[in-house]
């Protein structure tokens, strides 16, 4: 958890809050240790790019080699959709000074936290006034449910959540009541052009463009590394800045 600094100095300010998915195989601890969010925030609210705001980063994941879940769905042995909106988020903004609605509320992500932050802003907008998704994992095709040997290993158990929980097919199928909850919702589009989930985020925002859903869009150069995803923060934080309160 990232804390602004005046955190403690104004006992009585209440913050806008950014809930940050880290990627597969990757912890909580990622975006701090290798993304360096603290030392980003810090830089870009002194320089007045980014306005204050507490960030969470949750854990769910782990190396799936060594037995550990990953996955931001509900799958079987592991609701941790359902653990994220009836648990977590609840006692976060019930234990830090967190504002606690959708206009101070956002998600973003990378990789395939990318696609549960895009997944999360889709089911639940009336919880997220903006979404930024980053290298994001927004569905596998079909044929990739069929490579496993072992249809009950962690790694085919999260493919098939994934494929179920497609943004781009929820899009898709998204009727007009859908749409319209998801245009109350800024959402901003970041992959590199080297990446290899480039086609899977193309597919969203052609779905998203037929179904007139305003977004934004940005192929920039780079792969799926953290190098790219740390640069990311230097346009997500001032994104959701400039969306927190409307």
């Amino acid at each position: 958890i990232f804390l602004p600094k005046s955190y403690d100095a104004d006992t009585n300010k209440k913050y806008p809050v950014l809930y940050l998915l880290h990627g597969m195989m990757q912890t909580n601890d990622d975006w701090f240790h290798r993304g360096h969010v603290k030392e980003v925030m810090d830089q870009l609210t002194a320089s007045g790019e980014a306005s204050e705001m507490i960030i969470v980063s949750p854990n769910a994941g782990g190396d799936m080699s060594k037995g550990h879940w990953n996955g931001y769905f509900d799958m079987p042995g592991w609701k941790y959709e359902t653990f994220f909106f009836t648990e977590f988020l609840p006692y976060i903004e019930k234990t830090y000074r967190i504002i606690g609605n959708k206009q101070n509320r956002a998600v973003a992500g990378l990789s395939m936290g990318g696609g549960g932050a895009t997944a999360y802003g889709q089911k639940h907008s009336n919880m997220f006034n903006a979404v930024y998704a980053i290298s994001a994992l927004m569905s596998i095709p079909e044929q990739g449910a069929q490579q496993f040997d072992d249809p009950n290993s962690l790694m085919a158990i999260l493919t098939r959540s994934v494929i179920e929980n497609s943004c781009v097919k929820y899009v898709e199928d998204a009727d007009e009541q859908s749409i319209v909850q998801l245009r109350s919702v800024s959402w901003f589009i970041d992959c590199g052009d080297d990446d290899f989930l480039l086609d899977r985020n193309i597919e969203l925002i052609q779905a998203m463009r037929k179904k007139v859903i305003p977004f934004q869009f940005r192929v920039r150069d780079g792969g799926h590394t953290w190098e790219y995803w740390h640069s990311a923060l230097y346009i997500c934080l001032p994104f959701v800045s400039r969306s927190f309160g409307k």
